[in-house]
């Protein structure tokens, strides 16, 4: 067994691993037991009682996160050249299609996030095996496979972020940063859990929320108290 840092220690012995905790004092503990140099990243694990396997329990969605996430998004818009202004003009970091096409195809992947239009996925389909396994292939139940695309684009530059729970029936995902205060931290949390609520697949029987978890990059986790995410 890896033995402890000081400072892991030290977080190890405030967070109490019986206890339910509220999302304000969940938020404002994290803050207090992060003791990174860099602005570590905020996590959340939602596990839910579903079956993934079974298409009518999977849960997808996205969520505009109040406070974004707190990483600079660099998008990729795969376009015709009659959209490519308005991609410009939206923030857009990377416009274009058939020299990104080939880039990705030679193993360029240095965005995160893609933006497409359905005219194009004739093209943009053959780097489904590039993509796919990275996340970054456009779908049009996450907004990315649009005709609106510079509301796409200020969509994901403002905190737009999508997800999916996993093989292992959890959702996981960055919801801020450390240097964010308290009340951002609860209020993108707040935001994240609502949404995955609201997605509660008909078929889902039981418990649907089993357990919340918040951390750090280098953090312990903190149970919440999926009662009290509203509070």
């Amino acid at each position: 067994m890896a033995k402890l840092t000081k400072n892991r220690k030290l977080a190890v012995e405030k967070i109490d691993e019986g206890k339910l905790y509220g999302l304000n004092e969940a938020a404002n503990l994290l803050k207090e037991v992060t003791n990174t140099k860099f602005d570590a990243s905020v996590d959340i694990d939602v596990r839910l009682g579903v079956d993934p396997r079974k298409a009518n329990q999977m849960v997808r969605g996205v969520v505009t996160l109040p406070h974004g996430t707190g990483k600079e998004i660099r998008v990729l818009v795969l376009c015709t050249p009659d959209k490519e202004d308005e991609a410009k003009k939206a923030g857009a970091d990377y416009v274009g299609l058939d020299e990104y096409v080939e880039k990705i195809q030679n193993g360029w992947t240095d965005m995160d996030v893609i933006i497409t239009m359905p005219p194009v996925m004739g093209k943009v389909g053959k780097l489904g095996k590039i993509l796919g396994p990275r996340g970054l292939m456009p779908n049009p139940k996450s907004g990315t496979v649009t005709m609106e695309i510079g509301k796409a684009v200020e969509d994901v530059k403002m905190g737009k972020i999508d997800f999916k729970v996993d093989k292992f029936g959890i959702i996981h995902s960055r919801i801020g940063k450390t240097s964010f205060n308290s009340e951002q931290i609860v209020d993108n949390a707040r935001e994240f859990i609502n949404t995955i609520v609201k997605l509660k697949p008909t078929a889902a029987k039981g418990t649907y929320v089993k357990s919340i978890f918040l951390s750090s990059t280098m953090s312990p986790g903190i149970r919440i108290d999926a009662k009290l995410t509203e509070e």
